[in-house]
């Protein structure tokens, strides 16, 4: 078996990079903090409308264009006129479920969003799952600065993306 060694920068890919620049500066929009602070009050999807008619201090036109780029650089989905998906929270049924503090359980998408939701909100969450190897459910805490106790021994398995895939939600 050959154990085939590369540096950082052979390891980088500049088309996924862009993207991540792209979905960086995104993230520092009001649109998208608005429909983050909605899926943090409420697990159900956003009306697509409603949230147009509701959002304070633009124009129709110019909110439902930022609705249409967020969708486009996959930091949200827009599907059936409702947002359904905001990384890292998830309107419908994932594996990964984040109980918010007086505020409930939120699906999420990933092991990774999981562990990001408390340093994102700046507060403690309980996170649950299942062993993707052996089925045994998990349950764990996290604070603003990591995994809580317990978590010793317990893993994240990030998958790599293929080939013309565009919206990680879509990964496997």
């Amino acid at each position: 078996m050959t154990l085939l060694i590369k540096t950082a920068a052979e390891l980088v890919d500049p088309a996924l990079e862009a993207r991540w620049t792209t979905r960086r500066v995104a993230r520092e929009t009001e649109t998208l903090r608005a429909i983050l602070r909605a899926f943090v009050e409420r697990p159900d999807p956003i009306v697509v409308e409603e949230f147009i008619r509701a959002f304070p201090g633009q124009a129709s036109a110019d909110t439902r264009a930022a609705l249409t780029r967020l969708d486009e650089d996959d930091l949200i989905q827009i599907r059936d006129g409702r947002v359904d998906l905001a990384y890292p929270f998830s309107a419908t049924p994932t594996s990964f479920v984040v109980q918010l503090p007086g505020r409930g359980d939120r699906y999420v998408c990933c092991a990774i969003d999981a562990l990001g939701v408390a340093p994102m909100l700046g507060q403690s969450v309980r996170i649950r799952s299942r062993c993707h190897h052996c089925g045994e459910p998990l349950e764990l805490s996290a604070d603003p600065f990591g995994p809580g106790p317990g978590t010793e021994g317990v893993m994240v398995w990030a998958g790599k993306r293929w080939d013309g895939e565009q919206r990680a939600w879509t990964s496997t």
